[in-house]
């Protein structure tokens, strides 16, 4: 991506920017945050196509090099939910590994495989648009200050 690991770290942990970005995300709320700014649980409403539930997702942050995390609280149909962004710098700009596994109550077989296009086009397409219009923001601001 073209934008600064921070800035990509940043983009991820803005859970509130989520519905902006994140197809099929219908709310993030932090619902405990931890003693750095970035939270430990967060409660997601989706609305993917078959797929709509409400879950919570328990956060371990490793300052700007990743971010891990496991479900905390199931929803009605997602059951099973870990992963993590794996952030390293690359030059100026930021390569980013996605892991994700994911379980629900209803075995859901071509739904299930768009599902999880949507999910993997949100969690890098998103991600790199949000990152890369974020850090050109921040770009211009501070030419601006010149």
């Amino acid at each position: 991506m073209s934008a600064p690991r921070a800035t990509v770290m940043g983009v991820i942990a803005d859970f509130a920017a989520y519905p902006e970005w994140a197809t099929g995300v219908s709310s993030a709320e932090v619902v405990e945050q931890g003693a750095d700014p970035r939270p430990l649980r967060v409660r997601f409403v989706i609305n993917a196509g078959p797929i709509k539930d409400s879950y919570v997702l328990a956060y371990q942050w490793d300052d700007d090099a990743a971010v891990r995390w496991t479900l905390a609280e199931p929803g009605s149909m997602v059951t099973e939910m870990s992963g993590a962004y794996l952030l390293a710098d690359d030059g100026t700009d930021t390569k980013v590994s996605y892991e994700l596994a994911v379980g629900t109550r209803v075995p859901l077989g071509l739904l299930r495989r768009r599902a999880e296009r949507t999910i993997i086009d949100t969690a890098l397409r998103g991600l790199k648009t949000r990152s890369e219009n974020v850090a050109q923001r921040r770009q211009d601001q501070h030419g601006q200050e010149r």
